[in-house]
């Protein structure tokens, strides 16, 4: 692997803050000729650290990207670093109650529980939405009859990756995941966490924008 320079990380570093940038440009931030940079701009492009367009000027290139991308960090990041408080409801409780928690916590979908803590169901805001309309007995009826139900919940687990997440809610068209870990004293799911669209959305945002 050829090491850079001081001048030449200096040129990326410009580059990658100015792009498109001529070499004159360059030159003039640099403090110095642009025929000084002329083999040091060669180098750079042979490398890939930068690209150029004819008329245009200088932008970073494959390898630059592939190393200083602000989203590089987000494949190695883990569900557990990012997942929020689950909201827990018991089976027995009425679609009624479901209605009012959805509201009062602001989220999009519920886990529902059996008495032991194990994960039976999830109900989210369509579910409920669709059992109310019409339906004036519809809010004393147990939340268990309008959940889904195992198998068809799409879970993860903490140590799963946030792109294995991000993956299943786009292959199940679900807006939220409930993160489950196996408690070995029980032999159930146990509700941990949840990871949502608004999550994925708000880790894109803050890895962009270097928060």
């Amino acid at each position: 692997m050829i090491e850079l320079t001081t001048r030449q990380l200096e040129i990326i570093e410009l580059v990658g803050k100015h792009a498109p940038i001529t070499g004159e440009r360059i030159a003039e931030l640099l403090g110095i000729s642009r025929p000084t940079i002329r083999s040091d701009l060669a180098v750079l492009v042979m490398l890939q650290h930068i690209d150029a367009k004819p008329k245009v000027g200088y932008f970073l290139g494959k390898a630059a990207l592939e190393v200083d991308s602000p989203f590089k960090h987000i494949e190695a990041m883990k569900v557990k670093e990012i997942m929020g408080i689950p909201v827990v409801l018991r089976e027995t409780v009425t679609v009624s109650d479901a209605v009012v928690t959805l509201f009062l916590e602001n989220v999009g979908s519920l886990m529902i529980v059996n008495l032991q803590g194990a994960l039976v169901g999830i109900v989210s805001r369509k579910d409920l939405l669709k059992v109310t309309l019409g339906q004036s007995t519809a809010n004393t009826m147990p939340v268990s009859m309008v959940m889904t139900r195992h198998p068809n919940i799409v879970t993860v687990g903490p140590e799963d990756s946030v792109l294995e997440a991000a993956r299943k809610m786009i292959h199940h068209d679900v807006d939220s995941l409930p993160v489950v870990k196996a408690a070995s004293e029980h032999g159930h799911d146990e509700v941990v966490g949840r990871i949502t669209k608004t999550t994925m959305t708000k880790l894109l945002l803050d890895s962009a924008l270097g928060t």
